[in-house]
């Protein structure tokens, strides 16, 4: 099944691992596997390939979940989702920090979706202050027993630190700024609470 829910909640446009459907759609689907090795698997300075792939990429309506396979799965060789592997480079070194509350929010909707060590992070977080057991999280992020209570125990320590110091800079005593520059000292800095609306709160309250 491609997803399961239990309201009438809109279908996920986020795709689930298993979930390889979206390539009947694509544009490259039923070409000879000779023109794809040719376009889209081109030699790095094969201008012509390059420019007639990404003529058919821009014209896919899949380009998207194409690109995010090509993430997610760690494939940096060809052309994905209209990129090339020197464009697409940035995107991979980047994919490890990614966070993206679109991803939380489906990992809550009972998606299994490729996360990121901080959104991985962000759902541990978000399921410790909903009370959540190790058992629940291992079972939402299909994890070992002992791994979901590291990420717990961690969670704990994040949240009662970022409680600990919120609010703890003593205004009475402010730092000459000017003083502060000559000298070399750094400001005192406040350890911010997580920047979330009020609509992302009530979606995670009604996903968990």
């Amino acid at each position: 099944m491609r997803h399961i829910t239990t309201n009438d909640t809109p279908t996920p446009t986020i795709r689930g691992i298993a979930d390889h459907s979206w390539q009947a759609a694509a544009l490259c689907h039923n070409m000879p596997a000779k023109d794809i090795d040719e376009l889209f698997f081109h030699a790095a300075r094969d201008r012509a390939a390059i420019d007639e792939a990404k003529s058919i990429c821009g014209r896919c309506p899949v380009k998207k979940a194409c690109f995010d396979y090509a993430l997610d799965n760690e494939i940096r060789h060809g052309m994905w989702g209209g990129l090339t592997e020197d464009e697409r480079r940035p995107w991979h070194a980047k994919v490890k920090k990614r966070l993206d509350y679109s991803r939380v929010k489906a990992a809550f909707e009972g998606r299994d979706v490729h996360l990121s060590d901080a959104e991985r992070d962000a759902v541990t977080r978000h399921a410790y202050v909903r009370g959540w057991s190790p058992e629940r999280l291992a079972h939402k992020l299909r994890l070992d027993l002992d791994w979901a209570r590291d990420l717990m125990r961690n969670a704990a320590h994040a949240v009662a630190d970022r409680d600990r110091y919120w609010d703890q800079v003593d205004e009475s005593d402010p730092i000459d700024d000017e003083a502060a520059e000559d000298e070399d000292v750094a400001s005192p800095v406040q350890v911010p609470r997580q920047v979330q609306t009020h609509s992302l709160i009530a979606a995670l309250r009604k996903a968990a």
